[in-house]
This record gives structure tokens, C-alpha cells and sequence, in this order.
């Protein structure tokens, strides 16, 4: 599936400036619950599990300024309890081209990864290349089409939109000091509007993604990550499931502010 063909380049090219894209993106704030999913059947070690995921994207003129922070209490089946917290911010250009990013997770209030630098892409559908400060001062190439975040994620609801099933991107987020990784996307439609408790997202279609993430370097064949979600069109998430490999966590949006257009 992470092998699935595509025109990178093509679309990269038209996010480039995202002048051509159909795609209106909404600043805004969600809060979602977290429960530990059925996704694996009651297998792994982890037993019970909730928390929280704040996540915010503030339209600074130039680029997209988003804050995620991620909360996680889990007990395993010998009943120690676990804390994992994970606080990432990204600055993006909206021309697709600068990415400045940091990553910090602890387990228990210790340490356990934290990833900072700048990336940038050369042109329209080229190769980039990112500076890492953390964990150590170091650079890696980034490959041909590679997407930033946002990007990615215009990419894939311009996708749904256009009718397609699956795609295939190189994508870099700045969660990792291995460089950019392959996402796998399948598409399960796109939908008229429907009714929901967030009047913001009750005119906008919306359809459901299922997201792998796939290590470059190593060829993978097993994901990294996995994530599924309800995407609406202004880039708003609900019903994720986050699989994590060892457990997966259910995902309900619990607020939401849709900010106004503009910075």
C-alpha cells in the first residue's frame, strides 16, 4: 500500500502557494477525550487507559502556528500506572516550503525523546533538507515531493474531494530524527454535510481517512503509527483512532472553537 501511485510532484505543485487549492483551513481549538480503543482486541499489556489532547492552530499570517499537547494515563496488566505526555509545536509556511518544529515526551516526567530544528524545501516538488538542534546538531536530506504537516493535510482532503481511494506521500512532521517517513492514506468517501453537536462543521462535507506511517530508511512493512479520523473540509478532526502499535486510543472531540478567517 505505501508503494501506491501517485504525482507527488503534481501535487505538490499546487500546494505550493495553495493559491489553486479548493481547501479553506480554520484556525481553531479542539479538545478531545481519549479512551483505550477495542482496536486490538483486548490483546498487549496495556489494560485501561484516558487522557486528554489539546490541539491548536493559529493562523499567523505568513504560516500556520500549531500547538499539540497529548496527555495519556495507562495501567498495565500488572497494574502499574504510566504518565505520557507529548508537546509538540510546528510554525509553517503557507507556501509549503519552511517548517520549524519541536517535539518533547516524557513517560512518568522523564525524558524519554525530544526532537527540534528547521526544514526547508528547495522548490515546488523538490528535495529539502533539515536541521536538526535536537537530540543533536546534525542535517538529513529530505526526498523528491516531500510535505510538511499542513500540507499533507490539504493534500489528502484535495484528494478526497477529487474522488480518489488512496494515496501515497513522503511526509516530514518533525516527530522524529530519522527524517521524513512514507503515510499510506486510504479514503473511505467524501459526504455531504451532516448533522453534529459543532455547528461550525455542520455545513462543511467531511470524509473518513486511515493514515500509516511507514519508516523511509528501514523499508518498512509494518507501520510505524497508525491513525484513522473524520476529516470535515476546513481541517477539523473527530473520531480518531491512534494506534500506537503495543495499544490504540479512542479520540471524541469535546470542544471546539472555530476561530474567525484571518490573522
Amino acid at each position: 500500500m505505501r508503494r501506491l501511485a501517485t504525482s507527488v510532484i503534481a501535487t505538490a505543485l499546487i500546494l505550493w502557494g495553495q493559491s489553486a487549492s479548493a481547501i479553506e483551513l480554520a484556525a481553531h481549538r479542539a479538545e478531545y477525550k481519549l479512551t483505550l480503543s477495542d482496536q486490538h482486541g483486548g490483546g498487549g499489556d496495556v489494560s485501561s487507559g484516558s487522557g486528554t489532547m489539546f490541539y491548536e492552530v493559529t493562523d499567523a499570517c505568513e504560516g500556520w502556528a500549531v500547538r499539540q499537547r497529548l496527555v495519556m494515563h495507562l495501567a498495565n496488566r500488572e497494574g502499574q500506572d504510566i504518565n505520557m505526555v507529548s508537546d509538540y509545536t510546528t510554525y509553517e509556511a503557507k507556501d509549503g516550503g519552511k517548517l520549524q518544529f519541536r517535539m518533547k515526551q516524557t513517560t512518568d516526567k522523564a525524558v524519554t525523546s525530544e526532537v527540534a530544528g528547521e526544514a526547508t524545501i528547495d522548490h515546488p516538488g523538490g528535495p529539502g533538507i533539515v536541521s536538526y538542534t535536537l537530540p543533536e546538531a546534525t542535517t538529513k536530506p529530505l526526498p523528491d515531493g516531500v510535505l510538511f504537516p499542513t500540507a499533507h493535510t490539504v493534500a489528502i482532503l484535495e484528494a478526497a474531494i477529487a474522488g480518489k481511494k488512496f494515496l501515497a506521500l513522503p511526509l516530514f512532521d518533525g516527530t522524529s530524527a530519522e527524517g521524513a517517513q512514507d503515510s499510506s492514506i486510504v479514503i473511505s468517501g467524501w459526504n455531504q454535510p451532516a448533522e453534529t453537536k459543532f455547528a461550525p462543521l455542520a455545513v462543511l462535507p467531511s470524509g473518513h481517512f486511515h493514515i500509516a506511517f511507514f519508516d523511509r530508511e528501514d523499508q518498512a512493512q509494518q507501520p510505524d503509527y497508525e491513525v484513522s479520523m473524520r476529516y470535515w473540509s476546513n481541517g477539523v478532526a473527530d473520531n480518531l483512532i491512534m494506534d500506537f502499535g503495543d495499544f490504540a486510543m479512542d479520540g471524541k472531540l469535546d470542544k471546539l472553537t472555530v476561530m474567525k478567517p484571518g490573522c
